[in-house]
Order: C-alpha cells, then structure tokens, then sequence
C-alpha cells in the first residue's frame, strides 16, 4: 500500500477513499480533507493530470467508491496547515471569523443531536471559501465540533440566501443525509418576496439551466439542453400589484435555481439585480437592496431513523419588510396548506396605500408552466 502523502513535500502520494466517503463527489472529497486548496487550484490539477483516481485521470464531479486510490501531489506548505486530519477539534481556522461572529453562530444553532446540526444561516455569510472572501461557515465548523469529529457540509446555501443548513457530526451522517439530498428526499421549502405578481398565481416552472458567461459574471440561463430544474411555488398574499410572498419548492437542485426561475416567469426575487436587473426593485424604495429569499423550512431522513423537520424565523430585513408591505404576521398567520403539504395560493392582499410601493419600470418576459403547485417524527408520520 502506497504511503500518505506529504502535501508540503517533494514527492506524490496517495490516499484510499474511506469506507463512508462513497458517493462524495472528488472536489468534495478534496475540501473535506484539503480545505486550504482552492477550487481553482484544484481544477488546474485535474486538467493536467497531477490528481488521478487509481491512475486515471478524473474530473471533479466524479463521484468515488470507497477503496478507491486518490494520487496527491505536493501541494505546498498552505495544505498542511490546512489538512483537516492535522487539525484537532475545536481549533479555529482562520476563516473563522471574529469573537462576535463566532459567538453568533452558536446562537443559531435550530437542532442539533449526535448526528445533526442544523443552523440558521444569517443572509451575507458565504457557506465556503473563495477568492477575496474574509470568512465563511466552513472556516467556522471547528467551533461546533464536540469531540474527535468536526460537523461536515452537506448542502449549500448562496452567501445572500438566509435559512436552514444542515451540518452531519460524523462521517457516517454526512453519508446518510448526502444520500438524501441526492436522491431528492429531503423536502426543502422557501420564503421569497418578489416584485409583480406571477400569473398564474401557483404553478410548476420546468426549465434546464445552463452556466453561461456574462458581463456581470457567470449566470444561470435557461437552456433547453442544460441540466433539468423544476420549480414549484405559490403566491401565499400579494402588495398590491407590486410585490407577492411566494412559497418556493425546488425539486432539484441547481445553482441559482430559484433565482434564475423567478426571474423568467417575469417576477425577480427583490433585490436580486444579478438575475432580475433593474426590474428585482422597487422604484419607491431605494433602501431595498438585499435579496429577500430565505430558506424557511427542511424536512429530512435523520441517519438514525424517522425524520427530520426544521424551520427557521425569517431575518430581521425581512420581517421588516414583511412589516412595510402590511403582509401577515407569519408566526401568527402560516400559508394554508394541501394535503400534500403545499402552499396553496392566496387571493388575499394587502392595500396599495399601505405598502406605498411601485415596481420599477420594466417589460415582464412570460412563460408557459404547468400548474401545480421540530422535531424528529417517526416514520409512519412522515407526509407522501
């Protein structure tokens, strides 16, 4: 057997995918083990070949088997400081951020038990490192760690996104709940206020998505030859005819998903100029600039059996919002509900006169869709 490598040394080595790593895509692999390697550097490395998996060259959406052979080369000085079985837990990366960010990111913690954590993600706090990003949820995970393991990601969030996360405690969770969300049974539901009213006001968005460049960075585009995306929502009450609350469903999961699909039916998420321009604004308030979509709520298979449902109050930028536009009081007043559990859209409105909002002149672009739209439980509870 080969030895391990020595990422600051001279020389190759490699490393066996663990018996709980099946599955776990090798860029995943990678920031689980070499959190210091950018993603950049590591994309360089598989197109020239320097990482294979048992002598092949791999991509870094492979996915791996356990007793597979990752062949490491040196990776500098940075990746030793940086390997995470070099690190014990409770040690703060230098992501981690200041006392008061850490003290607030124990302080959202929604659930946690021996093999979950589930945490209120705060709107503005990158889920994982990148250039010029100064701190990040992974860098601050140390901090949660109770015992030998540290939590690990299993999903993501986008920086501006706030809402539920959910962490594994051990390699055998992080397995469990990846399994889960790949198989698409993890049920996850959003809140999002947009500008205009969807017409109609429940249905199913189907459009693949595509990566593409662009002046502003790389978006999410409808592509009729990009990667499936479905969308179910709701409108749940509308402002007038300026802004609704939705109640969003991905069932996939694409970056950008809920972004790129709110946008093309003609009602951008508020404050997300990326997708929606000048049209994701209110010409009324120019103070509203952050992007209001939160992710409410996550019902899961735990890895321990029964399942997992957890949900997370909104902000304090939306509550207020939710305040200016006269909407329901949502801890008092829920969105109704299917048998399916589904939002059910709402013909109720609040006045024009008290949001005192318009929407920023734009043309809305419509597209045909088809209509539709905390505690563990055991099993036999869980909704079909």
């Amino acid at each position: 057997m080969a030895d391990p490598p020595s990422p600051g040394g001279s020389g190759a080595g490699e490393e066996a995918v663990g018996a709980d790593e099946g599955g776990l895509r090798l860029d995943r692999w990678f920031r689980r083990h070499y959190p210091g390697v950018p993603h950049g550097r590591l994309e360089k490395l598989l197109r020239s070949g320097q990482i294979r998996v048992n002598g092949r060259r791999a991509r870094a959406g492979d996915r791996l088997e356990p007793g597979q052979r990752i062949r490491i080369p040196p990776l500098g000085e940075a990746a030793i400081v940086a390997h995470r079985s070099d690190r014990p837990a409770g040690a703060a990366s230098a992501a981690a951020g200041s006392p008061g960010e850490q003290a607030a990111l124990r302080s959202r913690v929604l659930f946690q038990d021996d093999a979950v954590i589930v945490l209120d993600k705060p709107p503005g706090l990158a889920v994982q490192g990148g250039s010029g990003t100064r701190s990040h949820l992974d860098g601050m995970l140390d901090l949660l760690a109770e015992g030998a393991e540290r939590p690990r990601l299993v999903h993501r969030l986008d920086k501006d996104t706030s809402g539920v996360i959910v962490l594994a405690r051990n390699a055998a969770a992080a397995a469990s709940l990846a399994r889960a969300f790949r198989e698409r049974s993890a049920q996850k539901i959003y809140w999002a206020i947009v500008v205009g009213v969807p017409d109609p006001p429940a249905g199913r968005i189907d459009l693949p998505l595509a990566k593409r460049p662009g002046r502003a960075g790389e978006r999410m585009q409808g592509d009729i030859g990009g990667d499936p995306a479905v969308t179910d929502y709701a409108v749940v009450e509308r402002a007038g005819r300026h802004a609704a609350w939705l109640e969003l469903s991905p069932l996939t999961g694409r970056t950008h998903q809920l972004r790129a699909h709110c946008a093309v039916i003609g009602t951008p998420i508020l404050g997300d100029g990326k997708y929606g321009g000048r049209a994701a604004f209110l010409k009324d308030a120019a103070d509203i600039r952050a992007l209001h979509l939160h992710a409410r709520r996550i019902t899961i298979p735990h890895p321990s059996g029964g399942t997992l449902t957890v949900e997370a109050p909104l902000p304090a930028h939306m509550r207020a919002l939710w305040k200016r536009l006269g909407l329901a009081n949502v801890t008092a007043k829920p969105p109704r509900r299917d048998k399916s559990g589904a939002a059910v859209a709402s013909g109720r409105s609040s006045s024009d006169r008290a949001s005192g909002l318009s929407t920023a002149k734009h043309g809305h672009q419509r597209r045909q869709h088809d209509h539709g739209a905390r505690q563990r439980q055991p099993d036999r509870d869980r909704q079909k």
